[in-house]
């Protein structure tokens, strides 16, 4: 066996991960996907107030608990009140096999991670972009850190439910990666937060990404979880130290 490129494994791993899709042969009859679009729209008008909301809380604010919660059931409920939801499944690096997308998607998770650990070092060093992200992490800070990182856990599978599945299905399919992505990056244009936006469209692209290779919601939830929990745990004292 000759050395290993990583730039060639890379290449190859993005590809299983991202770009060839798995075959599968699905479609929901004209009556689900009429209930899955109207279920979204509503569920889209509630969330995003919600996230409005939440976000509007001074950190430390009991309130700021209830209304993560209730943004999770609401995004939730959405998903499950739209019809049903598939899991999907990931194609190997050789192209021979599939599997469950868990280990893919948790190396896809860590490698965002990395990437978005990488770009705090630039806001760190500016501070109209420091500032509302340090508000943000503030509700880490001062509030129940244990709290905060199971709600960030449950909105992370909330989330990729409703958005890489309800909203998703409802959509044509040459239009799910790109509507999937505007919706859930416009929804966190309320939070005020510039760089929350940009993490949403990046988040919100890879994971549409996946669902379309997988077909499914659980590689897309294992990526956001991943990602969300390890930028909650690592951001804040990273941030600290380049103060």
């Amino acid at each position: 066996m000759g050395p290993v490129n990583p730039v060639t494994e890379l290449r190859a791993f993005l590809n299983a991960a991202l770009v060839t899709k798995v075959p599968r042969q699905r479609r929901d009859p004209p009556g689900v996907l009429r209930r899955r679009r109207i279920v979204s729209a509503l569920t889209l008008g509630v969330g995003a107030v919600l996230l409005w909301w939440s976000l509007s809380l001074r950190p430390g604010d009991p309130l700021f608990y209830l209304g993560t919660a209730a943004l999770a059931l609401t995004w939730a409920a959405g998903a499950l009140l739209a019809g049903p939801l598939h899991v999907g499944r990931a194609r190997t690096r050789d192209g021979t096999s599939y599997a469950v997308p868990v280990v893919q998607s948790l190396a896809l998770g860590a490698l965002l991670v990395g990437v978005f650990l990488a770009g705090a070092f630039l806001v760190a060093q500016v501070p109209v972009l420091r500032g509302p992200v340090d508000d943000l992490l503030d509700h880490a800070r001062y509030g129940s850190l244990p709290l905060v990182l199971v709600l960030t856990a449950g909105n992370g599978i909330a989330e990729e439910a409703f958005f890489r599945g309800a909203l998703y299905s409802a959509i044509p399919e040459r239009w799910t990666v790109a509507v999937t992505t505007a919706v859930y990056t416009l929804t966190t244009v309320v939070s005020g937060v510039p760089l929350l936006v940009l993490a949403a469209a990046s988040l919100g692209l890879v994971c549409g990404l996946q669902r379309r290779v997988t077909g499914g919601v659980l590689g897309p939830v294992i990526t956001h979880v991943t990602w969300s929990t390890g930028m909650l745990l690592l951001l804040p004292p990273i941030l600290t130290f380049l103060r």
